[in-house]
């Protein structure tokens, strides 16, 4: 079988799916004098057989008609798209945007695209970014002969796994410099080979970005890491200058010797590190471990020094990471769910190295743990990416000593409530023994106790309360009498 012959069954047996739904609406469409096409993304998806429940519909009606055809035919209506001519519907689980022919382009000093409707299918084709996205296939009649219109060559295109635009690249990335980013992102989610005058376009005008909106940019930045082969789109960014406007740190690795001197550059191990964090994910696609992976390494060349005998050091780079990759995602507009967690790794990716070696207390196992939080299972998956030794047996010791620090987290985890290490007692508490009031001596109070857990694990309350009292005594405290009423005076 021909790889045309089975996209076009793979789009055959999707579309017999989701046609209860799209021909009913292409037929209100045509009694009412208009077209109707299933166009972009969704003809893409149908041919690679992956449709999913959201549709992308394309008309020569404008958007208030389609508000008047389809009320009461959907079951919800959305109009947040009308001003970019885009109407959303719900109808029997599908999710439809059915968007009016139309033409978007940049005024030079504007960070959001012109969008003028248009009368032709052909001319709302030729406007679309990708030739695999130029596809439209007429509704209702969607099996008839000529239903399938390809007007650019992008079903070959698709079975060639090949990313071309419908017009010049220069004339498509300079309607919407996005497009560039889009490229990328194409190559990471779809693994296409991106075309020559594509990329070189690309490097061209990769300045050109600096036009579009950060959110846009991060939405697209965040569908390219989430995708299957991230490595190749942000290859493809650092390869056309692209990553110098949407990540600088990322090309700004790639002259950076690693303190090992077993990686071509650090940019070549983050990498690496990247594909084995993706390897390690067994929820599906993780995007604060993987932004995680990409950016431990960023601190390294603010904190190079070369040492005498030509070795190279990096001393605490995961300090100064963090701190640039906080100032980086913020940048980018990433929210607070995705900016702390990911700094927490970074600060914490170097914290394990040096336990094969001198050993850790059950003091340092609980500071890990804690230290950590609700990121631990992350950690561990970032630690283990970041051995991308080509030493066979340092590998393995690394990977025995991180088993056996696992296991030790296992062991205190059944012996106590090691993902929520606090005090033996709490601030109610000092505050009755110390006879003191809510302030800052509760504090130290309360921070002394948390370290005597960290060293000792859990303690009787006697114990707990008798170590108490000899740090006040050493603070020059003194404890009201044992039968004294703190309330009372």
């Amino acid at each position: 079988m021909s790889a045309l012959t089975e996209l076009q069954q793979n789009a055959v047996r999707e579309l017999m799916r989701a046609s209860p739904v799209a021909v009913e609406l292409g037929g209100r469409f045509r009694d009412a004098g208009h077209a109707l096409h299933l166009v972009g993304g969704s003809v893409r998806d149908a041919l690679l057989g992956r449709l999913g429940d959201d549709l992308d519909l394309t008309t020569d009606a404008r958007p208030e008609e389609v508000l008047a055809l389809t009320t009461g035919w959907a079951e919800q209506t959305w109009e947040t798209g009308i001003a970019f001519g885009t109407v959303g519907l719900a109808k029997s689980g599908f999710k439809l945007e059915v968007t009016t022919y139309r033409a978007e382009s940049y005024e030079p000093a504007s960070r959001n695209p012109v969008v003028t409707f248009g009368d032709a299918l052909a001319a709302d084709l030729s406007r679309r970014d990708f030739t695999v996205n130029a596809m439209a296939i007429a509704l209702p009649s969607w099996s008839a002969p000529d239903a399938f219109v390809d007007l650019h060559g992008g079903l070959e295109d698709l079975a060639q796994r090949r990313l071309r635009t419908p017009v010049t690249p220069e004339q498509s990335f300079d309607d919407d410099p996005l497009r560039m980013l889009r490229a990328a992102r194409f190559a990471s989610q779809l693994g296409f080979v991106v075309d020559q005058d594509v990329v070189a376009a690309m490097s061209s005008m990769s300045e050109r970005l600096a036009i579009v909106s950060v959110e846009r940019v991060r939405e697209e930045l965040t569908r390219l890491l989430l995708g299957r082969e991230p490595r190749t789109g942000l290859e493809l960014l650092v390869d056309t200058g692209l990553a110098d406007s949407v990540l600088p740190e990322l090309p700004a690795l790639r002259l950076e010797i690693d303190e090992h001197h077993q990686h071509k550059d650090v940019y070549e191990h983050t990498l690496q590190v990247l594909e084995r964090a993706v390897r390690l994910e067994e929820k599906g696609p993780d995007l604060v471990l993987r932004l995680a992976a990409l950016l431990h390494d960023i601190g390294k060349p603010a904190t190079r020094r070369h040492q005498p005998g030509g070795g190279v050091s990096f001393h605490h780079h995961e300090v100064v990471g963090a701190k640039l990759a906080r100032r980086r995602l913020k940048t980018l507009t990433f929210g607070k769910d995705v900016v702390e967690p990911v700094c927490r790794l970074i600060d914490l990716h170097l914290r394990f190295h040096g336990y094969g070696s001198s050993g850790w207390t059950d003091s340092a196992v609980r500071r890990y743990v804690t230290d950590a939080g609700d990121q631990l299972d992350r950690l561990h998956k970032l630690v283990r990416s970041d051995c991308t030794t080509r030493n066979r047996r340092r590998a393995a010791a690394l990977a025995t000593s991180y088993d056996d620090l696992e296991a030790r987290i296992a062991t205190l985890r059944e012996q106590e409530e090691l993902d929520s290490v606090r005090p033996d007692l709490n601030g109610d508490d000092i505050i009755r023994l110390l006879g003191v009031p809510p302030g800052p001596v509760v504090g130290r109070a309360y921070r002394h106790l948390l370290e005597l857990r960290f060293e000792h694990g859990p303690l009787p309350r006697e114990q707990a309360e008798a170590a108490l009292l000899t740090w006040a005594a050493a603070q020059g405290l003194q404890p009201p009498p044992a039968d004294a009423d703190p309330s009372s005076g």
